[in-house]
């Protein structure tokens, strides 16, 4: 209780003596140090899990291990999730998405915690999952509690959310501008002049507080061995098609096997057994999908010769058979989504980023190696194409060209590979784009409509709510009501258009007045008509569930300047006014462009 009474008058005093531009600037320094520090926790918490398991594991042959581990992780996962968070904390970037859509960019408390230990456990025991997504949650779960601690705006806490993403990425791949693209391109926040400089400082901070806590260190290595010649140009533009097509597989595999653990909600541990059971055999069959993957990544980046590229195989079916290598990969590419599907399906936690790296890796590998098998063209070095694969998948599964290109070059000093990376980065979002429209993250808020997007009208529209310009106080006549009582209801009502309603509360008609002027002084035919008699349809009904871009629709196709809200057995709900939905229409509008 002291605690928090020391909380509030901080609070108190800050917003007092700090002006709000100087407190976002402090706040944006703030999350990116947190955000950096809820990373290393992360990473930290996963790798001792990792390094107590493998002390278990047999250094040749089959690893019974992969059997057990990784279900007994989807496990205690699900157990966590069950019965302490007890709310959803999955598919972590959708969800940020959502809460911008929905509820004014405010996430749940707890996420700023939950996610940490959520992933770690799963990606510790051996899920196929990223642990990017999580952090990305954690980091703007912080940014929203901060600006709702100091009851900032929602325009504010917009901005410290994408802060939180942006430091989240920044922290994790020491990696600042794909940082703050990210933030531009994936969860799709318009920047001004004003709004770029606090997500540059939680940037900035976050990756300065990264290299204090873990080095220099990276979490892939590349030397380039070769320049990159003009004449590999068509190389590229193929290899880009290539990654396109694959990331429409990525999305359409998981999206199909998400469905289905989807459909077994309501049967947890059916979802852990189908789901621990097809992940263990994954990873025992195919060892590199156990975990983020990212020693295979290094391998693909860095091997030199067949027997260090070999070495993927390692404790698998085929270890020791090199010339299977190629099929090796094209299965372990294959299986990737499915491994990765079975995890969170089963009740694991942890995200689609690094599996989007490692299969574009392996498919950037694999277009090198057939490429130059078959001598389609100019021979093409194998490392590099696997760092092209890499941004290429990447760009086509998130829709993020940008994203891939600044990521991958700075994660790995790729600048020299900077033409080919935009290149392939370009070609496989536009080979994507012509399949699906939305990435991997908003598909499903897009099939909704719950999607923001670039788009202002359609932003704006996303954010507005039907059930916030309903007017539910409307005076209700009844159908057998003498025109004599009419005038009197009308006298006493603020509002032009009246519902007819029945003794059960459903709409069979409305009073408009304006229809109605030449009638109401008319004293003579007050005891000759009935409502009944007087009322019309309404120009439209709506739906309470209705997105509120069907409802401007409805307003501009019967120039009506109030429309009825039923339910579906048409129970009124209440009115919609015209003017009042243009003018909520104008001030989000206003607040978006406010720097």
């Amino acid at each position: 209780m002291q605690d928090d009474n020391i909380i509030e008058r901080t609070v108190r005093w800050v917003t007092t003596h700090v002006s709000h531009r100087q407190l976002l600037l402090l706040l944006a320094f703030i999350v990116g140090f947190l955000a950096a520090l809820a990373a290393y926790i992360l990473h930290s918490l996963i790798h001792i899990i990792q390094h107590m398991l493998s002390s278990q594991f047999a250094s040749e042959g089959f690893n019974w291990f992969y059997l057990v581990c990784p279900v007994i992780g989807i496990l205690l996962t699900m157990l966590f999730v069950r019965y302490i968070v007890r709310d959803n904390i999955s598919h972590g970037i959708t969800r940020i998405l959502y809460a911008f859509s929905t509820k004014q960019g405010r996430l749940p408390s707890h996420n700023t915690w939950t996610s940490v230990v959520a992933s770690a456990i799963t990606i510790g025991f051996g899920g196929s999952v990223g642990a990017e997504a999580p952090i990305v949650l954690t980091g703007s779960a912080i940014g929203s509690t901060l600006a709702k601690r100091f009851k900032l705006d929602n325009k504010t806490i917009f901005m410290l959310v994408g802060c939180g993403a942006s430091a989240a990425i920044a922290g994790i791949f020491k990696a600042p501008i794909a940082g703050l693209v990210f933030t531009i391109e994936v969860l799709m926040i318009d920047l001004t002049m004003g709004s770029l400089l606090p997500i540059l400082i939680s940037c900035v901070t976050a990756t300065c507080f990264t290299y204090v806590l873990v080095g220099d260190s990276s979490l892939f290595t590349f030397t380039l061995q070769e320049a990159w010649p003009v004449n590999r140009a068509p190389a590229n533009i193929m290899l880009g098609i290539a990654c396109g097509l694959v990331s429409l597989y990525f999305i359409r595999s998981m999206t199909y096997c998400e469905d289905f653990y989807a459909r077994l909600k309501s049967h947890p541990y059916i979802r852990l057994i189908i789901g621990g059971i097809i992940l263990s055999l994954l990873i025992f069959l195919f060892p590199s999908l156990y975990g983020e993957g990212y020693s295979a990544i290094n391998i693909l980046l860095n091997g030199k010769s067949e027997a260090e590229f070999a070495t993927l195989m390692n404790r698998s079916l085929f270890s020791g058979h090199e010339s299977l290598l190629i099929v090796y990969v094209t299965l372990v590419l294959l299986t990737k989504t499915i491994a990765t599907s079975s995890t969170n399906g089963g009740g694991g936690c942890g995200g689609t980023f690094a599996p989007s790296l490692f299969i574009g890796a392996f498919a950037g590998f694999l277009f090198a190696r057939i490429w130059n098998h078959y001598s389609l063209g100019i021979i093409v070095p194998e490392n590099n194409f696997a760092l092209l694969g890499m941004a290429g998948v990447m760009s086509g599964v998130m829709h993020a060209p940008l994203t891939g290109v600044f990521l991958i070059a700075e994660l790995t000093g790729g600048y020299d590979l900077f033409i080919p990376l935009m290149i392939v980065s370009t070609v496989s979002y536009l080979t994507i784009y012509i399949f699906e429209p939305h990435s991997i993250y908003g598909m499903r808020l897009a099939h909704q409509g719950k999607l923001i997007t670039h788009h202002t009208d359609h932003a704006v529209l996303t954010l507005m709510s039907l059930d916030t310009v309903i007017e539910r106080d409307c005076s209700a006549v009844s159908p057998d009501m003498m025109l004599s009582e009419l005038v009197h209801k009308i006298s006493r009502s603020r509002v032009d258009v009246l519902p007819v309603t029945d003794t059960g509360n459903h709409l069979i008609g409305e009073i408009d007045m304006m229809k109605l002027r030449h009638i109401l002084f008319r004293t003579e035919l007050y005891h000759r008509f009935s409502v009944r008699q007087l009322m019309s349809e309404p120009p439209a009904l709506l739906g309470v569930n209705d997105p509120m871009e069907d409802v401007m629709k409805a307003f501009d196709s019967t120039n009506a300047q109030q429309l009825p809200v039923v339910t579906t057995d048409k129970e009124l709900i209440g009115y919609v006014s015209r003017a009042h939905v243009y003018s909520l229409y104008r001030k989000i509008v206003a607040d978006l462009s406010t720097d």
